[in-house]
Formats: C-alpha cells, sequence, structure tokens
C-alpha cells in the first residue's frame, strides 16, 4: 500500500493513498481527545461535543446539514471511543468539494446550539435508559467499572444522565477550542484523489485551520490492578451473562502478538478455539463464548464472555476457569500454534479491503504509533511467536488471582454464591 504522510505547517499530521479503483473518497479526521481528557463529574464530554458537530454550524442548521449530506449520497458521522475521536467522510468523487466544504464547516466551526445540546442530551439519556434492559450492557458496564474503578475507560463513553446534566454549553465551546486544533488531529484521505486536488481542497476548506499551539498534557496515571472481585446482578431472565477477565495490556506492548496468538487459541479463534470446544461443541452449554484483549493507549482488558442457561452458569465458570489453568500451565500444541498464525496472518488483508477500513486502519496506526511499515511487519511479527512466548504471555496476562467476574442473572436459578450488587455500578 502506497501511503504518503505528512506534517502540515499548522502541526496537522496527514495521512494519503490513492485507490482509483471506484470513484469514492473516505475522510477520518481523528483528534486526540475522548474520555482522558474530561472531569469525571462531566463525563461525556467529549462524546457530546463529536456528537453536535453534526447538529449545526455558524452557516448551516441541523436539518441543513443532513439534508446536504443525503443530497450527495455521502456519509457524515463522528464517534468518541476511549482514546479519541473520529469525525469521517464517506463521499463520491464527483462531489468531493461540496463534501469537503461540509466535513470542514462541521469540524471547524460547530455552533453549539443551546436547543440541540438539549435534544441530543435527551436523546442519549434515553438510549441508556433503554440499554439497561439489555443483560450484556448492564454486565459490561458493571465489569468494566469493576476492572477500572475510577480511571476513567471504566465509565461509559457517553457519561451519565447525572454527568450529562452537568455539561453546558460553555464546557461544549472551551473543549472544541482546546482540543480540536491541528496539532491534535490526524486527517487520513484514501480514494480516487490526486495529490495536487488534496492540496487544493485542503487550502480551501482548512487553510485557515490557525496552528495554535496544543498545550502538553500530563498523562494520567494508567489504570491501577483491581482486587479480585465477584459480582452478581440480580434480573429475572433465563439466561445468564457471564464476563470474566482482568487488566489486560496496551497497544504498545511487545506481547501484543504473542497475546494475539494466544487469546485465539484461548477462545478468540471461534469454533478453532478451547473454549469454544469445551463450552459449546461437547457440553452445548452455550451458543457463543469468546474472549478478546482490548488494547488502547494505556492498558486494555482481558475479557471471556458467554451467556447461558441460568442453571448451567456454575458448571460454565468452572471449565473456564479450567481451561484458563490449562493454557497458564503448558506449552500450547504445534498444531495450534500453527493454525494460529495461519488464521492471524490470513486474515489481515481483510483489515484493508475497503476504503473505509483502510481509512480507520492508517489512522489507528498514527496513533498508536506503530510505524510506517507496520502493513508489512505484521505478519513477521506473528510469525515469530513460539509457543513459549505463549505460554509466558498466558501466565502473564491472565491472572486468576485478580480476576473479575460479574454475573447477570436469576441468582435462585444458578445457585452461585456470589455477592450481590445492587444497585449495579454505575
Amino acid at each position: 500500500m502506497d501511503v504518503k504522510r505528512e506534517v502540515l505547517p499548522n502541526g496537522l499530521v496527514l495521512l494519503y493513498s490513492e485507490k482509483h479503483n471506484l470513484p469514492l473518497v473516505m475522510v477520518d479526521l481523528t483528534v486526540k481527545a475522548g474520555p482522558l481528557d474530561e472531569p469525571a463529574d462531566k463525563a461525556g464530554l467529549a462524546y457530546l461535543t463529536s456528537a453536535l458537530l453534526t447538529e449545526g454550524t455558524k452557516t448551516m442548521t441541523s436539518a441543513g446539514i443532513s439534508n446536504q449530506v443525503d443530497f450527495i449520497g455521502a456519509d457524515l458521522e463522528a464517534s468518541t471511543s476511549d482514546d479519541f475521536t473520529t469525525v469521517s467522510l464517506s463521499v463520491l468523487k464527483k462531489d468531493l468539494d461540496k463534501g469537503f466544504r461540509i466535513f470542514s464547516d462541521c469540524v471547524l466551526d460547530p455552533v453549539f446550539d443551546p436547543r440541540e445540546i438539549a435534544r441530543v442530551k435527551a436523546q442519549t439519556k434515553d438510549s441508556l435508559k433503554q440499554a439497561e434492559d439489555d443483560p450484556e450492557f448492564v454486565a459490561r458496564k458493571a465489569f468494566k467499572k469493576a476492572v477500572y474503578g475510577p480511571f476513567p475507560y471504566g465509565r461509559l463513553v457517553q457519561g451519565s444522565p447525572q454527568t450529562l446534566d452537568a455539561i453546558t454549553r460553555n464546557d461544549l465551546v472551551k473543549f472544541h477550542d482546546r482540543f480540536y486544533v491541528p496539532a491534535n488531529s490526524i486527517l487520513t484521505v484514501v480514494g480516487d484523489i490526486t495529490p495536487a486536488e488534496l492540496k487544493a481542497l485542503l487550502n480551501k476548506y482548512f487553510g485557515n485551520w490557525q496552528g495554535r499551539p496544543f498545550p502538553a498534557m500530563a498523562s494520567p496515571r494508567g489504570p491501577q490492578e483491581p482486587k479480585p472481585q465477584a459480582w452478581f446482578i440480580n434480573k429475572e431472565i433465563t439466561q445468564a451473562t457471564i464476563l470474566y477477565g482482568n487488566l489486560g495490556i496496551r497497544r504498545d506492548n511487545p506481547d501484543f502478538y504473542a497475546a494475539s496468538v494466544m487469546n485465539y487459541i484461548l477462545g478468540g479463534g471461534g469454533f478453532a478455539s478451547r473454549l469454544m470446544a469445551d463450552i459449546r461443541d461437547k457440553l452445548g452449554l452455550a451458543y457463543d463464548v469468546h474472549s478478546y484483549f482490548t488494547t488502547d493507549k494505556h492498558k486494555g482488558i482481558f475479557e471471556i464472555g458467554v451467556q447461558t442457561k441460568n442453571r448451567s452458569a456454575k458448571e460454565v465458570i468452572d471449565l473456564v476457569d479450567r481451561d484458563i489453568e490449562q493454557i497458564r500451565s503448558r506449552p500450547v500444541t504445534a498444531q495450534e500454534l500453527k493454525d494460529a498464525k495461519a488464521y492471524l496472518t490470513g486474515s489481515f488483508p481483510r483489515k484493508l479491503d475497503t476504503m473505509r477500513k483502510i481509512a480507520d486502519f492508517l489512522s489507528q496506526v498514527e496513533f498508536y504509533d506503530l510505524g510506517p511499515d507496520f502493513i508489512d511487519k505484521y505478519p513477521g511479527y506473528i510469525n515469530r511467536v513460539t509457543a513459549d512466548d505463549v505460554l509466558r504471555a498466558a501466565r502473564k496476562y491472565i491472572t486468576p488471582d485478580k480476576r473479575v467476574l460479574v454475573v447477570v442473572g436469576n441468582q435462585s436459578e444458578t445457585g452461585l454464591k456470589l455477592t450481590p450488587l445492587y444497585p449495579p455500578l454505575n
């Protein structure tokens, strides 16, 4: 893949890759602003700021933005994750100028209309309330809070009804002014566009985006290892949702690749994984069971998730404990190692099979500083993993002595003697 990288005079990092197979252009603006940058009592500030970018600017109303985007058949959206905010545009080549105009207006000149603020807050609070009926949402919210404690990753990105109510229009304006600056952003452009065309559009629509200095911020202290915990949230439902895990690794951890191979064998490989074979295939106790590592700027989570009938919850947890003990006590087989490597290297191109995926991928490679040659080096990183590396990763990054367990279900039917969690962790 031919990817060019520049740092523009205003400090903006620009990544672009020409792809002329389709008359389409993808644009991603990654702003280094998220929950890590907001006060706990105003959790959701980064999310609310991004949600309001497309809800009115100094030249367009919310309805006007929506109508213009629909008219040219484009997609424009903004979202916030644990580490950053992304504003994305997908537009046909013939409408590139119009698309860039709308996109730049939303990024640079949001108006934060009080009526739109009230509406988006109400929508977000309604969505959070409805989500409480979903056992998996309830379990994940409690699980993250238990693992991370007061660290920002333990909060919902959207905040809570109470913290949303505490956010004022002035908070949104100040957050946008402080973080939405070129020196704190990455612009990724992929598709049917030449360097000359891109330069002209940047000059036209981002030429006045001044390189205000971005103040160096002290990085928050990373999450602390939690104490072992086991919680039960009682609901009158027939299936128990079980989340099991511990604090994991950062994305820049050199053991990321050994952990990826290990996780594929344990529970990340679908029907090829040990957990799926033992819990679903042999005993039919669950439709799906999975494990994964989240990897962020700070330590993510190692998580195993499964849903099963209430009465089989204890048996499933015992099976998870057994499989974890086995992968931590002896090397995986040569065939397991070979299959995991083949899948992880063979499926890697699917991360880059659309322009949308390419733009997202390039932005994250830059954000996490994985290196401009990461695409070429990834297969080698995976293929160098040995059975001893897998065993070491399992012992180091799966920690039963610091296990967090959350179960949502009908406690009387499960027979589990866990600490009731009421009200659930917010």
